[in-house]
């Protein structure tokens, strides 16, 4: 849910940040919607490790 929270904050920023001409205000931006791209990133590859994890397991018991 964080993730979610950076990429609008950091949307907001870089808007504020283009609106008064403030280039410091929009990088930030972009680190925080960056931060929430690899945050996304992550967790999906963590969901498929966990898939991949319980077909082994269920692989396993049926040929056992």
């Amino acid at each position: 849910m964080s993730s979610i929270k950076d990429k609008l904050t950091g949307k907001a920023k870089q808007a504020a940040g283009d609106v008064l001409g403030d280039r410091s205000l929009h990088q930030e931006g972009r680190k925080e919607e960056r931060k929430s791209d690899v945050e996304e990133q992550h967790a999906r590859a963590q969901q498929r490790a966990d898939e991949k994890g319980k077909e082994e397991a269920r692989l396993e018991r049926e040929t056992s």
